[in-house]
């Protein structure tokens, strides 16, 4: 069996998930943090165990006590700052009712009319470094995009915004960023989201009706405003969200939907500067304005090297069979997604980068009722990040060797650490 969790790993894992695909789809493997859990690798068995309801979200179901307050599980400084009511974390019925709740502000309509200001982000970023011929695409484009438009689709104020990507340089090392682990960036993150929910709900209550009015409507009333106060509106039969409720589904869209949209730009435009030939598909669909193959290449660029490479933690509230092994209660079970969507069995020639293909049901976003919430925002910005930079920079080309780039250590998430790139500079937009 190849090494598991090394450098060697991280720049290439695929090699030793097509091993465990076929000797070992469903191992109990030690990992780095020192907790065993089983890894899923197959396509059938992680679509079986990702809606299967005898695994919770909820950490406490662990059989090892208090591994998930010394951060072994879970996010590391979510429990410290009271954070655990979140969708990641909870199993039906209150799953149930918070994502009904979240749904009503988080629509699709929102995030349709958010278009225009993801391609305006993009564009000013290009636009900071068009002139130098070079760049960083992970610090200077893929990393502060999906941060501002976040923060944007939120409701944090624009002079707020540079601490918000402080805090989230610090929870995935981004170089540069001020030294302090995820735990101390989780908290302040939290104090701050509190503070900025307890004023908007006092200026929501202050509004002549529009609460009301919004309550009273629902659903696509909720529309206008920010997320933030979307989710302090949101109402059904008379339930709402509590403010910490409120603090944590926002912290979640936050940490959730950043660090997975930096890895699809930067994991998606790294292939396609590794495969001249489908980037030249993708590029003559850009400039035709083809939206159906550059939707269908963003999806191909998820099943070939997405941004979760292992899908958050279950554990096994009773014993039961996965892939044919006996897990017993209270085991973590880790779905590897990145090894999945490569399975032979599913995909034809898996390994192999096609832009046009055609049947591609990947589990990039997961699969049953903890179906990603914030995928069409991930969609969209990954489409317009990767869509606005094959237009504005056409030359684009990789100017280090791929064996000198290094991956994130981690164990959920898959991502550059840098992307260094060369172009023809240009004068402006």
């Amino acid at each position: 069996m190849p090494p598991l969790f090394d450098w060697r790993f991280a720049a290439d894992p695929y090699p030793a998930y097509a091993w465990l695909r076929e000797h070992a789809p469903v191992r109990k493997t030690q990992l780095p943090s020192g907790v065993e859990a089983w890894l899923v690798t197959r396509y059938a068995d992680a679509r079986q165990a990702l809606a299967d309801p005898r695994l919770s979200k909820n950490p406490h179901h662990h059989g090892e006590r208090g591994a998930h307050g010394k951060g072994k599980v879970g996010i590391p400084g979510e429990r410290s700052a009271n954070l655990m009511t979140h969708l990641l974390n909870i199993d039906p019925p209150d799953h149930t009712r918070l994502r009904r709740l979240v749904s009503k502000a988080f629509t699709p309509r929102r995030v349709a009319a958010f278009a225009p200001r993801v391609r305006e982000l993009a564009d000013g970023l290009i636009d900071s470094f068009a002139t130098r011929g070079e760049a960083d695409l992970i610090h200077e484009y893929a990393f502060p995009l999906p941060i501002y438009a976040i923060c944007d689709m939120l409701g944090v104020p624009r002079e707020d915004q540079e601490d918000f990507r402080t805090w989230a340089g610090m929870m995935i090392h981004q170089p540069g960023s001020p030294r302090g682990g995820v735990g101390r960036a989780v908290k302040r993150m939290r104090g701050y989201l509190a503070e900025l929910i307890h004023r908007k709900r006092a200026e929501l209550a202050r509004a002549d009706g529009r609460a009301e009015a919004a309550r009273a409507e629902g659903g696509d009333a909720l529309l206008s405003g920010d997320l933030i106060s979307g989710l302090i509106r949101a109402s059904d039969h008379g339930e709402h969200l509590t403010e910490n409720e409120a603090a944590a589904m926002a912290f979640i869209l936050l940490f959730a939907g950043f660090e997975t949209t930096v890895n699809l730009i930067g994991n998606g435009m790294y292939a396609l500067l590794r495969h001249p030939g489908q980037r030249a598909v993708l590029q003559q669909a850009v400039a035709e304005g083809d939206e159906g193959l550059l939707a269908g290449a963003v999806e191909e660029l998820l099943r070939y090297d997405g941004p979760v490479e292992l899908a958050t933690w279950r554990f096994a509230t009773r014993e039961l069979t996965v892939g044919g092994q006996r897990v017993r209660e209270g085991e973590p079970v880790l779905v590897v997604l990145a090894a999945a969507d490569r399975d032979p069995a599913k995909f034809t020639d898996p390994d192999a980068l096609d832009l046009t293909r055609q049947e591609n049901q990947h589990l990039g976003y997961g699969h049953g009722i903890h179906y990603c919430l914030g995928a069409p925002l991930a969609r969209l910005e990954g489409q317009t990040a990767l869509a606005t930079l094959l237009h504005r920079l056409p030359d684009l080309r990789l100017s280090a060797d791929p064996e000198e780039l290094r991956w994130r250590g981690g164990l959920i998430m898959r991502g550059l650490r840098r992307l260094p790139v060369e172009f023809t500079a240009a004068d402006g937009r």
